[in-house]
């Protein structure tokens, strides 16, 4: 694994094996600010759906798995920031937060 890789997901594995009470209660608001609009284009100009179809197959949806790992809006956006640093996309870290926001919207639902 690329050492560039590795980062995001030892930061999203800490996260993730954190009291998830706590880890809600902290990243309340973390999607207050978000640009949805540009999260939305972000994710058409990258073609995130077709590279999840080509990971899950079918439309790509089962990629997003609400009562899975991802049980907090803090893990959402440190996958959505996994996917960056993986493929190179270059976001900055608000359009990694509007990506990730538009994600809960569409498919998590966090408060």
């Amino acid at each position: 694994m690329r050492t560039t890789a590795l980062l995001p997901m030892l930061a999203l594995m800490a996260a993730v094996s954190g009291n998830s009470l706590s880890l809600a209660q902290s990243d309340a608001g973390i999607f207050r600010d978000a640009d949805l609009a540009l999260g939305e284009k972000l994710i058409a100009e990258h073609k995130c759906q077709a590279c999840h179809q080509r990971k899950v197959g079918g439309d790509g949806h089962a990629i997003y798995r609400p009562k899975g790992r991802i049980n907090a809006p803090g893990p959402l956006r440190g996958m959505v920031e996994q996917c960056n640093t993986e493929l190179n996309l270059g976001l900055f870290p608000e359009e990694v937060t509007a990506v990730a926001a538009v994600l809960n919207r569409d498919h998590y639902r966090f408060k």
